[in-house]
């Protein structure tokens, strides 16, 4: 077992067998850990280990990970398997692996790493372990529950737009203002690098699905979903937060996001929703497909705001406040966005 290494999304996983027997039979569920072996290597040199950092493999080594799907549109569109195969491609780099359905262009020629199934991991019924809620307790949604902190939701227009960074940087601006903040990730693909950027940059306490031992939430229902965000509003509970900002993967577009953003219950505990993009186009699109849930975004931020140009055309526009990531931490312009802060920043 000590040569086998181990994933980020199987830390919970301690005791174990491996069942080599029911490999070819055997159709695995999101979350279902097994131990694999590397064959061929690609887009992943690492997977991230049981503390987050990069555990880096070779062929010949054996990893310790769970079959999930993923959607990445700059990455990976990956399923969990059907029957089964000779290979399976490792989708995400917290220990997720599946088949590989498609990719995006710029990884043509490197490629997916491929890994064989040596076997399931088992407890001592022979059952195979699941992560999902393996050692945490399920917490149902309650739409009506009162809360004593302000909730804002990050959202982009597509991935890579800057949804974790403005989610960062808004942490960072109610820091300054001496507010205990917490970060949840809500959906997407286990990865502790986003988590780690917006607890470096202030929020007290960072914590995504893969808490509640999800590999990804692609393909999993909103009421799922929203059992996921009420577990982790229990969890980062505990330090009693001022404000919780919540990001939201991929685009707008995007299943899991298009139902969330789609669902009243949920959006009703938001209290503002900052909009992400790359560019100045797909703000108006997101402006539009946000005004028509009754949530027009408090403000935009993201990737555009690095160029001083796609600011100028989308204040041409909108008149809804663009942030660049100065503006987070600029107590004037903060403020005026915030009022509640603006308040408590007069009063000190």
């Amino acid at each position: 077992m000590k040569t086998i290494k181990k994933s980020i999304i199987t830390k919970s996983v301690d005791n174990y067998k491996i069942n080599r027997k029911i490999r070819k039979t055997y159709i695995p569920k999101a979350g279902d850990v097994a131990i694999f072996q590397v064959l061929t290597m690609g887009k992943h040199s690492a997977i991230q280990g049981e503390n987050g950092n990069n555990t880096y493999i070779f062929p010949g080594d054996k990893i310790l990970a769970t079959f999930g799907a993923r959607y990445a549109s700059a990455q990976f569109e990956g399923y969990l398997p059907k029957q089964y195969h000779n290979k399976y491609q490792i989708l995400g780099q917290g220990g997720v692996v599946g088949v590989l359905e498609s990719m995006h262009a710029k990884l043509d020629d490197i490629g997916a790493t491929e890994v064989k199934l040596v076997g399931y991991a088992v407890n001592e019924d022979d059952t195979v372990i699941n992560t999902i809620y393996n050692d945490i307790e399920r917490v149902s949604f309650n739409p009506i529950k009162e809360r004593s902190y302000e909730m804002y939701l990050s959202v982009g227009a597509s991935m890579d737009s800057g949804k974790t960074t403005t989610a960062a940087f808004l942490s960072r601006g109610f820091m300054m203002q001496k507010k205990k903040v917490a970060f949840i990730k809500l959906t997407g693909t286990v990865f502790a690098k986003d988590c780690s950027i917006v607890r470096d940059c202030g929020a007290r306490t960072a914590v995504d699905f893969s808490y509640c031992g999800y590999p990804s939430t692609f393909l999993f229902e909103t009421d799922e979903i929203l059992d996921i965000l009420e577990t982790l509003l229990h969890r980062v509970g505990r330090i009693q937060p001022d404000v919780v900002i919540i990001e939201i993967a991929d685009g707008l577009l995007q299943r899991e996001t298009k139902a969330l953003i789609n669902h009243k219950p949920f959006m009703d505990l938001i209290d503002g929703v900052l909009l992400s993009c790359a560019d100045s186009l797909s703000v108006n699109n997101g402006i539009e497909i946000l005004s028509k849930v009754n949530h027009k975004p408090m403000l935009i931020s993201g990737l555009c705001t690095a160029s001083p140009l796609m600011v100028k055309e989308i204040k041409n526009a909108t008149k809804i406040p663009i942030f660049t990531l100065d503006d987070y931490t600029n107590k004037i312009t903060f403020g005026e966005v915030f009022p509640k802060v603006k308040y408590i920043m007069n009063a000190v």
